[in-house]
Order: structure tokens, then C-alpha cells, then sequence
């Protein structure tokens, strides 16, 4: 096996550097441990941007893959599967939506949702030809293609990559005013918003926003599409983040009076529990039935080895009660990370839902303390990852237990009190 020093050494040779990881590798995972080739036990706070929201390394994730990878992988939609139905059936009924439409990244999902969102918009909202318009939030993050950094905040997504495409508006994240106004202009089609803003920085709108930005669409006839890429699959403590605080025994009860439901739900990361890339948009028939035979699609989109996987993934989270674990687990880290505030003066704020949770370092984002704090659990055996500068993002695997918690929460204390 290639030491730490050669792995690192042959990335920085010949792969692109467009990522700026941690110095560390990785080389085995289970559960909520990771390994280095060394054999240094690390805690994983990042699971892979919750993508591993099951686990590293899930047996019976694993051996759904091992099973299928056995029979058939790939037929491309030129043939239906034997997996692809049981999948969406599955996925529909936990969400509640009437159809879905299976692709491989999140990426892809967003830009799948904007253009059945651009094609409802011409056939029955009656917009102008070319002329639809998607109102986002400021500070967003939904992807690098080059649709998606149109309309992004970030100068390193967005500069020297364009000319851009247009037909976005932006209004300020948490802001309804802001939004009501964007929403008069008859021509836009939809609103693409994160329940929480997760790369942003863990940025949690009030309570009622996403119930009044759901009540400001109907009214204006426009489509709410709901990027729970790295929100849902019971990261927040509801099996989707616009379940606002419901209970969600079982899959989700949807009290009508947390649960918004979005007009097109986009769905990756965990939702294949990091074993295969598997994303979704759902909707109901009246919008999806836009989409004809031939106007969009994947060779990988829906094949047999990724909805295998996928449904083992949703059986996890089931099985095992993720949700009612991050919730619990959750609220005693953010409490604990309150009190970590009241004795030091590195921690700015606190924040989160469920185990998606961000501390805010008392530091300029162009400082490099959040970085070093970083590096600095990664030597007491604890990885995470900054945001936006000084922001450093908290998000262990769902299946961790309160020990393990409590043991990860010993090591943040240790490594910001020693700190000063």
C-alpha cells in the first residue's frame, strides 16, 4: 500500500488541482471511522459532504452492491431492468411524489430539475419561448456545470468560466420580501433553494421561511424546487429538511404544519449512502409529464447496480432509525458546542439542524485559523473541513452512537481550548 507521502505526492503529479484537500489520506472506512495507510484511526466529521450518512462501508449496502454487481450493471434505458421499477416505487412512496427521474450526480440533478422546470413552464404556465426565469438565493450552492455557476456567488466557481447562461434571478437566502418582489415578474417559472445552506455555511433560514416561500409560489403559479442534495436522507433529523420538525417515525409523517412539500424535489449524496452515485428528481405527473421520450436523459441514469444500491441505502436509514438519531445526536452537539462558546473565544456561533451543524470561528474568513484548527483535529483524530474561510462544518456519519459523540466532542474541546 503507497504511504501517506507517496499517495499525496502522485495527486499533486498528476491529477488537476482543483481541490484543496486536508493532508491526509484515506484508505479505509467503517462506520464512522476512516483509516490512513499508516493505520491511523480517524473519526469522520464530514461524511463525504453527507453523502455517507449511512456509513462508511455499510454491510448491507456493500452486499446489495456485491449482488447485483454479480448479475447486471448496466443495460442503459434502451431496456428496461428488473431493479429500475422497485426502485422508484420505493422512492416515490417515501417521498411522496407520483413519478421520478433517475440520474447519477447532484450536478445532474439540479440541471435535470431546470429544464423540466423550463419545459413546464412553456407548455403550461404559457411563458414565452426562452423567456422562463428561476429566481435563486444568494450564496447558493448547487453544482460546477456551467449552468449552475451562472448563477453562483463564488468567484472561484463562477470566474473565467463563462459566458454565462442566463434566465436566473437572485434574491438574498431568508428574505421573502426580496422574493415576493422576484415573483411578481410573470415570467419566471420557478424558485431553486436549499433547505438549509449547507456549503454556505451551514446558513439555517427561520422557521416559517421555506412554509411562506412554498405558500408565495402557489400563489404566482411558479414550481418550488427543493435542493436537498446534501439536506436530505435524514441528515437534518426529518427525513427531508423541508419536514421542518416533524416527528418522522418511520418514514415521515408530513404534519401539515411543518411539512412544505416542493413542486420538484431533487434528491443525491446519501441517497445511495456513498456507495454508487445516485441521484433523483421527483414530482408529480403534471409536471413530470413534460419530460417526452428522448428530451433527457443518462446512459448510467437508473441502472441496475446504482437503484440496487439505492434501495439498500433507504432500508438503512429505515431500519436503523437515522433520523431520531441525528436528531438526538444533534441537539446534544449543538448544546455542547454552546457551552464550548461560553469558554472560548474561537467559537463565534453555533449552528445547525440535526447533525448538519457549523461552528463560526471568531477569525476573518481570509484567515487561516479555521484551516488550522482543521489540521489540528485531524492530528487528535477527529477530520472536518472549513467553509467559506472561517466556517468549519460538522457533519458525522448518522449511524455514530452518543459515545462516540461524546468522545468526538471531547477532542473539539481539547483542540479549541489548547487553542487559547
Amino acid at each position: 500500500m503507497l504511504s501517506t507521502k507517496d499517495a499525496i505526492a502522485l495527486e499533486n503529479q498528476y491529477g488537476a488541482h482543483n481541490y484543496h484537500p486536508l493532508p491526509v489520506v484515506l484508505a479505509r472506512g467503517e462506520g464512522v471511522y476512516v483509516w490512513d495507510p499508516e493505520g491511523n484511526r480517524y473519526f469522520d466529521f464530514l461524511s463525504a459532504y453527507s453523502a455517507v450518512n449511512q456509513g462508511h462501508c455499510h454491510p448491507h449496502i456493500i452486499d446489495a452492491l456485491k449482488q447485483q454487481s454479480e448479475t447486471l450493471t448496466l443495460t442503459s434505458r434502451a431496456f428496461y431492468n428488473n431493479v429500475l421499477g422497485e426502485f422508484e416505487k420505493l422512492v416515490c412512496d417515501t417521498f411522496g411524489f407520483e413519478n421520478v427521474l433517475p440520474m447519477n450526480t447532484g450536478a445532474e440533478g439540479v440541471e435535470t430539475a431546470i429544464k423540466i422546470c423550463r419545459k413546464w413552464a412553456y407548455e403550461k404556465k404559457g411563458v414565452p419561448e426562452n423567456e422562463a426565469k428561476i429566481v435563486v438565493c444568494s450564496n447558493n450552492f448547487h453544482g460546477r456545470t456551467t449552468t449552475i455557476i451562472s448563477f453562483s456567488d463564488d468567484s472561484n466557481a463562477r470566474d473565467h468560466f463563462g459566458p454565462y447562461t442566463p434566465g436566473f434571478v437572485k434574491v438574498p437566502y431568508n428574505d421573502l420580501q426580496k422574493l415576493n418582489e422576484a415573483l411578481q415578474d410573470e415570467t419566471v417559472a420557478g424558485f431553486l433553494v436549499e433547505p438549509i445552506q449547507g456549503e454556505a455555511g451551514v446558513n439555517v433560514p427561520d422557521d416559517d421561511y421555506l412554509r411562506k416561500a412554498a405558500e408565495l409560489c402557489g400563489r404566482h403559479n411558479v414550481l418550488l424546487i427543493a435542493d436537498e442534495i446534501q439536506t436530505g436522507i435524514a441528515r437534518t433529523g426529518s427525513m427531508l429538511a423541508v419536514c421542518g420538525n416533524c416527528t418522522c417515525e418511520g418514514a415521515c409523517e408530513r404534519r401539515a404544519d411543518t411539512y412544505v412539500r416542493p413542486d420538484l424535489l431533487i434528491l443525491g449524496k446519501a441517497l445511495a449512502g456513498g456507495v454508487y452515485p445516485v441521484s433523483a428528481v421527483l414530482a408529480d405527473k403534471e409536471i413530470m409529464d413534460v419530460i417526452k421520450p428522448g428530451q433527457h436523459g443518462s446512459t448510467f441514469g437508473g441502472n441496475p447496480l446504482g437503484v440496487r444500491v439505492a434501495i439498500a441505502a433507504l432500508e438503512v436509514v429505515r431500519d436503523e432509525n437515522l433520523i431520531q438519531n441525528a436528531r438526538k445526536l444533534g441537539s446534544i452537539f449543538r448544546s455542547e458546542m454552546k457551552k464550548l462558546q461560553s469558554e472560548c473565544s474561537l467559537v463565534a456561533t453555533v449552528r445547525g439542524k440535526g447533525l448538519l451543524n457549523a461552528v463560526e470561528i471568531n477569525d476573518s474568513p481570509d484567515s487561516s485559523t479555521a484551516w488550522d484548527l482543521c489540521v489540528k483535529l485531524k492530528e487528535n483524530g477527529l477530520l472536518a473541513k472549513p467553509t467559506h474561510g472561517n466556517i468549519i462544518r460538522f457533519a458525522p456519519p448518522l449511524v455514530m452512537t452518543k459515545e462516540q459523540l461524546m468522545e468526538c466532542i471531547s477532542i473539539i474541546r481539547k483542540t479549541f481550548l489548547e487553542w487559547g
